[in-house]
């Protein structure tokens, strides 16, 4: 599979599961995600409105979108879509699998299940700051392999939002320990 991040990041953020992500060499396999589009009240974009803040999300699909987060941690959205046009997938969880120990030094902690779930953690786990924000993902320090076989996908709603908080836009592997928070059981 083949990921092409210049469509829309409600067809992206499926994909993205089960892929693998890598910054400078460290990384795992992304294994949560969330979506989010221009007409969406809780996305930095909506409305197609740009700030200074924002403005990688307005890049071609496939560039970074990295911002702080209460002022505290930073985020890691991969771009999608087309130029112009704000969308990005929140990159929110990935189970560690290469160069774990930096990420242990990184995060001053032991726990793998911890290293990696949330995106503050991740960013601080993969050495992802400002620095990254607006770079392309397929250039250094990014490596992004699209996942090798078909995985199950459960969804739900976003988390730590307050608007359009019913959107069944979260995306996560099913049964992965790594992900930031659990998904609740299908109905």
């Amino acid at each position: 599979m083949t990921l092409d991040l210049t469509r829309s990041p409600h067809e992206v953020a499926p994909e993205l599961v089960g892929a693998q992500l890598y910054v400078d060499g460290v990384g795992g396999v992304i294994v949560e995600v969330e979506a989010y589009d221009h007409e969406d009240p809780a996305a930095h974009g909506f409305g197609n409105r740009r700030t200074e803040r924002n403005a990688s999300m307005f890049l071609e699909g496939g560039h970074a979108y990295v911002y702080r987060s209460y002022g505290i941690h930073w985020c890691l959205n991969f771009v999608c879509g087309l130029e112009g046009v704000a969308g990005a997938v929140l990159i929110r969880a990935l189970k560690p699998t290469r160069n774990v120990f930096t990420m242990r030094e990184r995060r001053g902690l032991d726990e793998i299940r911890l290293l990696c779930s949330g995106p503050g953690r991740l960013c601080q786990a993969l050495g992802v700051t400002r620095e990254h924000d607006g770079r392309r993902l397929d250039e250094p320090p990014f490596q992004l392999v699209a996942r090798p076989h078909p995985v199950e996908i459960v969804t739900g709603p976003r988390i730590g939002i307050t608007k359009a908080m019913e959107k069944p836009w979260r995306y996560g592997l099913a049964g992965s320990p790594y992900v930031s928070k659990p998904f609740k059981a299908s109905r």
